[in-house]
């Protein structure tokens, strides 16, 4: 059985939709809690993928959260060996520091809620192509500087840096593809003081755009994660 290791931050952001993918196709998962257990103890080579998903932490903040040095170890050994590597929200952002990319907070503008990408050619022409013109979740206060080497696959009015691909089996998303409607309604809890700082933004309003957005994500979304698995199979 392959095995799919997801490096998780807070309990709320999971795998979400990719998990069902990951098990049809076979995929044994394990989660690993970021902050709690050993990141410096894991092979990082062991695993056939790694996700490593978000959280409401700076990935420049490992002099506040110190297992993040362990965490971009791991990355970066992924990385130089070329193994399959999906980071999303925060861990978009670690495998950009992983690749020595400044990550820095995006011009004190917060990016909450559902919108479309703007996706490039080589976007196109990539897994992200089953996102064309479907809206997707943001939840980011902090973006990245496009990696050396990396091939820029979508942005966004706010953020130019939405996705990456590097070396071939390397992929970063700065927003949420994995997120459901069900699993919404802990991202309302969890983040609810980050929700009520934000001028204009409220949980019934991201509720209500939720209702309208994720079915079309839960549909396609996944595709994503199904079109990269098929290009690390072929590899």
């Amino acid at each position: 059985m392959t095995h799919c290791l997801a490096i998780r931050h807070v309990a709320f952001e999971d795998l979400g939709s990719f998990e069902p993918v990951l098990l049809r196709a076979g995929y044994d998962i394990t989660y690993v809690e970021a902050g709690w257990d050993d990141l410096a103890a894991l092979d990082p080579l062991a695993a056939d993928l790694v996700v490593v998903l978000g959280g409401p932490i700076g990935a420049y903040e490992d002099d506040i959260y110190p297992f993040l040095r362990h965490e971009l170890a791991l990355i970066a050994a992924r990385l130089q060996a070329g193994r399959p590597l999906i980071g999303i929200c925060l861990g978009a952002q670690l495998i950009a520091r992983a690749l020595g990319a400044r990550v820095y907070p995006n011009n004190g503008v917060k990016e909450i809620g559902w919108s479309r990408l703007d996706l490039s050619e080589a976007g196109m022409a990539s897994p992200l192509k089953a996102l064309a013109g479907i809206p997707v979740l943001h939840w980011h206060g902090d973006t990245f500087d496009l990696p050396a080497g990396a091939t820029l696959l979508a942005s966004t009015a706010i953020t130019r840096n939405q996705a990456f691909a590097w070396g071939g089996a390397a992929l970063g998303l700065q927003f949420h593809v994995e997120a459901t409607a069900r699993g919404m309604e802990r991202w309302f809890i969890g983040h609810a003081a980050e929700i009520g700082s934000v001028a204009g933004l409220s949980v019934c309003g991201l509720r209500a755009a939720t209702v309208s957005a994720a079915p079309l994500l839960e549909r396609h979304g996944p595709q994503v994660l199904d079109a990269f698995l098929a290009a690390m199979s072929s590899v």
